[in-house]
């Protein structure tokens, strides 16, 4: 049984799906479209909120529902009310999106490190094409016990989590990260 939060459908964000997930991020689109058009003060950013909102609470018949679904329907509605230059403006832009390390560990397997770097970026990659901005990574220790297979207190395995660290760090600090404000956090 899916439970989900405020009964709101999971969204779909690259392989990721975010339940339970607030709306300030429709909100910042709607402002960053209207301020690409020059209209600071556009009126309409809580009427289309809660309109999505509705229909993501009431008539979504979709168990999980696609990002880039719900921002082309939000393009649809501003187009009816005129604001044509605002849909075309509009980005799609992702609530925070949480990945386990496990997935790309498992993908990888033992000893194959290069590989689970390779996986996490484009991971990363696509997250961020698919609109995301926060990235939040767990499970680091359970995904070193899989690529290293042993205990994380080996020297083996402190030296792979100092390495998937400095990957996330560099990889926020990339001018790829700059330039859709791309924020990376990994949870120990």
């Amino acid at each position: 049984m899916i439970c989900l939060a405020e009964n709101l459908p999971p969204l779909q964000i690259g392989h990721q799906q975010v339940a339970g997930y607030g709306t300030g991020w429709i909100d910042e689109s709607l402002i960053r479209a209207a301020e690409a058009c020059n209209h600071r003060d556009f009126p309409f950013i809580d009427d289309i909120r809660n309109g999505i909102l509705h229909y993501l609470e009431n008539r979504c018949p979709l168990r999980v529902f696609p990002l880039e679904e719900l921002f082309e329907r939000m393009r649809i509605m501003l187009r009816r009310i005129g604001f044509e230059s605002i849909a075309e403006q509009l980005k799609p832009l992702a609530p925070p999106v949480t990945v386990s390390l496990i997935g790309p560990a498992r993908s990888a397997g033992n000893g194959y490190e290069l590989i689970f770097f390779r996986l996490l970026s484009e991971e990363i990659q696509l997250l961020r094409a698919s609109g995301a901005e926060s990235i939040r990574f767990c499970d680091l220790r359970e995904c070193v016990e899989i690529l290293s297979c042993g205990k994380e207190k080996s020297p083996t395995c402190q030296q792979l989590i100092a390495e998937i660290i400095a990957f996330l760090d560099r990889f926020d600090k990339h001018p790829i990260a700059r330039e859709r404000k791309l924020h990376l956090t990994l949870e120990q």
